[in-house]
């Protein structure tokens, strides 16, 4: 376990890092609101909110603003806030809700989005902090932690999936929203209990501002020519109030170094800053932007990534549908709805096992933290979702097959013949989507937080949130696509509702194949990417050197 550690110099403040004393407040929180939110809140809206910076602020307004599960549970309880039922049988009437009533129902749903959203990337961020990044008991803690971070809430949405929905559909839709709610306000109990030991690395300024800076600055001396050594005559001063750690100089996207290029035009004040940060800026600050620019084409990777998952929480439904369903012979049949439990109890057994054995053994062999670097842990979990997109297919050609050719267990009226294969058939892929997540999007949380100076991290955690939201629209786009293009092919529509009249195993080949092409483009990106502070390039310099080569004027 970690001891308390405090880090600092004599211009950078002193922190008591906890570690993993804080991890029960920081991840309780994150537990709950997954148990209150699952499936409410706006991806898109998370990097809106990130962009404001203020982790242990936003994440305890935001934890406040999530009491809007207190007005959506209100809607059920309070018979004035909702309509009265239905009375079709008797009356053949049925009244509808109100304008008020309507608005007051938007009105939570908007406090929630709001929110989850300021809450997730925030979260992530501020228990991330709680680790001294510079000691070696705080960087085992800190790789640890994007597991069990992750492994918590998908244990949260698990109970959210089964007990919750179970209470609100059998025994009370106003009990199963008023126990969200509860835990809503136990998760900012909770939170504000450990106050004391946080670690609250305050913002100094808008991070985005800087980098607009960067750019403009860049922009404006794009005619002027880079010198021949920029590590020492670029602009270089690194304010001592700054929590971002320096970085080394990278020949990089050198256009921007355009930006810290002095002109007789540009002023020093008596503080070492730029008089105008609009015309110049630090190497620093040019860093600072290379970083996010570096980071970008690895999250566009990841985008055809999650249209992989995106089909199997989607199709599984429908094929398990026109599935046996049945649990062994047993009368029980299996919610279509339920499968996606599976891939989640793939994830929760598989990374107790990664963090606690498989991690010790790797680095027995590798010597690096963590076993393997976080772009070969994305690298196999994108490796993995192609080969959940072969299952795939190959068990919905048996699925289909033995509809098409052997006695069905019925037919139904919308879906067509429900086949006799079991729906069980279905536990091996949705374990290895579960597998590939614990790699892939956890990797993903992990990159972008140390990745993203340290000003940005509630970014950085924003943006596996975007890429998701991002990937939805694509996913949409695609499956639109193929409606279109095979309506009037040969072999008919490959995406009916009656998947035995479509051609179901194709689409996931198609997918599969887009995962080859896009792991192509990965593997590019990761060996053109260089980490943060790395001195593996050329022309690397560290910014120390930079201060004691700079020529005196």
């Amino acid at each position: 376990m970690e001891k308390n550690e405090k880090a600092g110099t004599a211009d950078e403040p002193n922190f008591e890092y906890r570690g993993l004393k804080a991890m029960p407040f920081i991840i309780g929180n994150e537990t709950f609101e997954n148990l209150g939110t699952v499936g409410t809140s706006s991806n898109l809206l998370v990097y809106l909110t990130a962009v404001f910076n203020m982790k242990s602020i936003t994440a305890v307004t935001l934890s406040t603003f999530s009491m809007g599960m207190l007005v959506i549970t209100l809607t059920a309880l309070i018979s004035k806030l909702h309509p009265p039922h239905c009375e079709i049988e008797q009356t053949g009437t049925c009244i509808g809700p109100t304008s008020w009533q309507i608005a007051f129902l938007l009105l939570g749903f908007g406090l929630l989005v709001i929110g989850a959203s300021g809450i997730r990337p925030c979260n992530l961020a501020f228990g991330a902090d709680q680790f001294n990044p510079i000691t070696e008991s705080g960087k085992r803690g800190l790789s640890s932690f994007f597991n069990w971070w992750y492994f918590t809430g998908t244990v949260a949405m698990m109970i959210s999936l089964t007990l919750v929905i179970y209470v609100q559909s059998d025994v009370s839709w106003a009990l199963g929203l008023a126990i969200p709610t509860f835990l809503m306000l136990l998760a900012c109990v909770l939170f504000f209990m450990g106050t004391r030991i946080y670690v609250k690395l305050e913002p100094k300024g808008s991070p985005l501002k800087s980098v607009v800076q960067v750019i403009v600055a860049a922009a404006r001396k794009r005619q002027l020519k880079l010198p021949e050594q920029p590590w020492l005559t670029l602009f270089s001063h690194v304010p001592s109030n700054s929590i971002n750690s320096k970085l080394p100089y990278t020949d990089q996207f050198r256009f921007l170094d355009k930006g810290a290029i002095i002109t007789p035009e540009d002023q020093i004040n008596s503080e070492g800053l730029a008089a105008d940060p609009w015309r110049l800026s630090s190497i620093q600050q040019v860093e600072e932007v290379k970083c996010l620019m570096r980071v970008i084409p690895i999250w566009a990777s990841a985008i055809i990534y999650y249209v992989a998952l995106a089909q199997q929480q989607t199709y599984t439904v429908f094929q398990s549908l026109q599935s046996d369903r049945h649990l062994g012979h047993s009368n029980f049949k299996i919610p279509a709805a339920s499968y996606s439990i599976f891939s989640m109890l793939g994830l929760i057994i598989w990374i107790p096992i990664y963090d606690r054995i498989m991690v010790p053994l790797l680095q027995r062999f590798t010597g690096k933290e963590g076993g393997i670097t976080v772009l070969q842990k994305m690298g196999v979990g994108m490796f993995l979702s192609i080969v959940t997109m072969l299952v795939s297919a190959f068990v919905e050609h048996q699925r289909r097959t033995l509809a098409l050719s052997e006695p069905t267990l019925r037919i139904d009226p919308r879906r067509g013949a429900i086949s006799s294969m079991s729906g069980l058939w279905f536990i091996p892929q949705l374990t290895l989507v579960g597998v590939s997540e614990a790699f892939t999007v956890i990797a993903q949380v992990e990159f972008f937080y140390k990745q993203f100076p340290e000003s940005m991290r509630s970014v950085g955690g924003s943006f596996s949130f975007l890429g998701v939201a991002v990937s939805s629209y694509l996913s949409s786009f695609l499956v639109s696509t193929v409606h279109r293009m095979t309506a009037g092919a040969a072999s008919g529509n490959w995406l009916p509702e009656d998947l035995n009249k479509g051609r179901l195993d194709y689409f996931y080949y198609l997918v599969a194949a887009l995962g080859v092409i896009n792991l192509g483009y990965f593997l590019l990106c990761a060996k053109w990417y260089k980490y943060k502070g790395s001195a593996s390039s050329t022309q690397e310099v560290p910014m120390e050197r930079v201060e004691s080569e700079k020529p005196l004027v």
